[in-house]
């Protein structure tokens, strides 16, 4: 493909893009096809021929699509959102084309600078402490990770190594591996599975304590826990606090968690992957006080921002922990510029060494929308949220599981979980809508997430429809069922 034939096909593709997004909700939602459904579509083996352009557009709808499940469809209530927007996919496709590898500041000194201080703006936009910035001389600042799974790995690693090298300066007998079987880390038990997995990959426990009956962590039972540990010679080090968790939204206590943290020397690391976005909005910005406590945060743009995917914003107290853990300097990496203290080599600040040029996407996008707009589209989605739940509440078969405080509602058929279990089979078989469940202590819970940049007030209304219809033949059945017993 020449310059002339890639101009010519790229409008074609943004037309093509552009009608997707369009008429996505056209499109049925989830899709109907089966597992290995798409390797009897393909050859077994590349093309030794060049094929033309249009013969893979015609794939892409045949063999691509029917197998995609549409995130961006007003009709998707799964997960949380996932971002979306024109300016994002533009600045990617100026990412893709400058294509550079941007490990450390030589490598592309823009790549370095712009996601420096893009995250020092959207440390503003949702009032970080000064602590976490960059600004010129600061000793903190922030950091575009791929996912928050991402950051919470590289926090616990990072604490990890920390412990580690004070309790070696103490007793320099110490071995880390007798140090390491010693470490202890904590979570609520509603964080993501990831902060487990971090855990599993980081080679120390990771305790999950209980949760009060708002599904938050509070400082009492993580003293408990700390306490009794303790006892038994074992050494906590690093803390999750999870900030609207993934299976209902809840908020853990960092009033009461951060200066427990803060006093038996726990590194306490924020995860706000779904919920940190909407701290743009002064008045969800409460839901973040404690912050000043903690010496890592995390949220993901790349869920609620527009910005899409892979953008997770982490910001860090003090840099010189993630440096002096990941701090690897072969001389094909070095530059002279490195020692001035003037430059950020992002590669000692993350597990892959290359990196995209990612910070784009939030330059476009903060630009092109500005704070207010981005405020305008999360109020929205809350407001669309608080319809459902109305919707919800006035059907006296249905009650509403969990505080509606952003946009995820939790709700259920009052009766078995069993009985849930089938209404979500018959939601998401029928393809018109989709939504995932969870488990709310003993609960089999139905979860709506307010998803797509385009759903609307009457894309709620057909949900709730769809939904009240399918529970109507359900709970028919059911009845029929036991009349005949």
């Amino acid at each position: 493909m020449n310059t002339a034939e890639f101009r010519k096909r790229g409008k074609e593709m943004v037309d093509y893009v552009a009608d997707y997004i369009e008429g996505i909700h056209k499109r049925q939602v989830y899709p109907d096809v089966e597992p290995g459904y798409l390797r009897p579509l393909i050859p077994d083996s590349a093309p030794q021929e060049p094929e033309t352009f249009e013969d893979i557009i015609k794939d892409v709808e045949k063999i691509i699509m029917p197998g995609v499940t549409h995130w961006h469809s007003p009709y998707f209530f799964a997960y949380f959102p996932t971002a979306s927007s024109y300016p994002a996919m533009l600045a990617d496709m100026l990412s893709g084309a400058i294509g550079c590898i941007g490990f450390s500041w030589v490598a592309s000194p823009a790549c370095t600078e712009l996601e420096t201080v893009m995250l020092d703006w959207l440390g503003k936009m949702i009032n970080l402490p000064e602590a976490f910035l960059a600004g010129k001389d600061g000793e903190g600042g922030g950091v575009i990770q791929g996912s928050a799974s991402e950051a919470t790995l590289v926090t616990l690693l990072a604490a990890r190594t920390k412990v580690i090298r004070q309790l070696q300066a103490k007793s320099p007998g110490l071995t880390e591996a007798a140090i390491m079987d010693k470490l202890v880390a904590y979570a609520s038990d509603q964080s993501h599975s990831s902060v487990e997995r971090a855990g599993l990959i980081g080679g120390v426990k990771l305790k999950l304590i209980p949760s009060d009956d708002k599904f938050s962590l509070r400082g009492s039972a993580l003293q408990k826990m700390l306490d009794e540990d303790k006892a038994t010679g074992l050494i906590p080090f690093f803390m999750v606090a999870t900030l609207g968790t993934t299976s209902c939204c809840s908020f853990d206590n960092l009033l009461e968690l951060g200066p427990i943290c803060n006093k038996e020397n726990i590194w306490m690391h924020i995860d706000a992957a779904y919920a940190g976005s909407a701290f743009i909005c002064p008045e969800f910005r409460p839901l973040l006080n404690g912050v000043e406590f903690a010496d890592s945060y995390n949220f993901n743009p790349h869920k609620w921002l527009l910005v899409n995917f892979d953008c997770s914003a982490m910001w860090v107290k003090k840099r010189a922990d993630l440096i002096g853990a990941f701090k690897l300097d072969p001389v094909y990496l070095q530059h002279h510029n490195q020692e001035s203290g003037l430059v950020t080599d992002y590669r000692h600040w993350q597990i892959p060494l290359g990196r995209r040029f990612r910070s784009l996407k939030m330059w476009f996008v903060f630009r092109m929308y500005g704070v207010k707009k981005l405020q305008e589209y999360i109020r929205k989605h809350v407001k669309l949220s608080h319809e459902f739940e109305s919707l919800v509440q006035k059907d006296p078969r249905f009650e509403v599981c969990a505080e509606v405080v952003l946009g995820l509602v939790c709700f259920r058929i009052k009766g078995s979980n069993e009985l849930n279990e089938a209404l979500l089979e018959k939601i998401n078989k029928t393809k018109k809508i989709h939504l995932v469940p969870c488990h709310l202590r003993d609960k089999y819970v139905l979860r709506f997430a307010i998803c797509s940049r385009t759903v609307e007030s009457v894309h709620i209304q057909e949900a709730w429809q769809h939904i009240t219809e399918l529970a109507t033949e359900l709970l028919k059945k059911e009845k029929e069922k036991k009349t005949s017993q």
